[in-house]
């Protein structure tokens, strides 16, 4: 885990990015996963495509449970089989689900806490009730290079339902105030993968030839990433 001075001039270590799917979905191979947030509705464009996270963790996970309390998942949830469901709920309270810590080995929470009006206390809940797993989450990144770009023309990319950005630092404050034994911080190169889904033609193939441009940048300065992926010993 990083050891900051938070002082404005110190030099951060930070790794280069790595994709944010490949890497969540590496990480649950045979695994029993809790995936907390996991129905988005946001982006349900990405679900038949290699970019929608539940499916991709489903492929490979032994156990998928999924927890979520959007308002276009029926009160019984979706079961899928036995082995991969989606359960509504309230992710502060996941004992009233009858989940516990030897059910689960790893907990993944996917562009969750941008929509959390205290994230803090989330992450108090989770070392409460799974304390000594894995947790997995990531986040978009308030430097990023994509943000930087639209704010000059005076723009920004983010969801009605976003209460918050992180960057690198206050990433590592939240690791430490809800006292996790460790942690990584990792960039995440960005994808415009519901753009690209949107469109066809050669308009396609210029958000393509964009996002390439972008993911080179962000190889040479990693704290211009699409966001943050955090990687917990809780």
């Amino acid at each position: 885990m990083p050891e900051l001075r938070y002082t404005p001039t110190e030099k951060l270590t930070v790794t280069r990015p790595v994709n944010r799917i490949g890497y969540l979905k590496n990480a649950c191979i045979n695994k029993k996963v809790l995936d907390l947030g996991c129905y988005d509705e946001t982006a349900l464009v990405k679900e038949n495509s290699e970019n929608y996270l539940f499916n991709e963790i489903s492929k490979v996970s032994a156990l998928h449970i999924g927890v979520d309390n959007s308002k276009l998942l029926p009160a019984e949830g979706i079961i899928i089989n036995d082995f991969v469901k989606i359960l509504f709920g309230d992710i502060y309270k996941l004992d009233e689900l009858g989940l516990n810590n030897a059910d689960i080995d790893i907990i993944i929470a996917g562009e969750l806490i941008e929509h959390l009006p205290n994230t803090v206390e989330f992450f108090l809940s989770i070392k409460k009730n799974f304390n000594g797993k894995r947790l997995i989450f990531s986040t978009p990144n308030a430097t990023s290079f994509s943000n930087m770009v639209l704010s000059l023309f005076k723009r920004e990319s983010a969801h009605e339902d976003h209460l918050q950005v992180y960057s690198y630092k206050t990433l590592n404050t939240l690791c430490k105030w809800a006292k996790f034994d460790s942690w990584e911080i990792i960039p995440y190169h960005v994808k415009y993968t519901e753009m690209i889904l949107r469109q066809t033609g050669a308009k396609k193939q210029l958000v393509k030839s964009f996002e390439g441009i972008v993911n080179s940048f962000e190889t040479i300065f990693p704290m211009s990433a699409g966001g943050y992926i955090v990687d917990v010993t809780i």
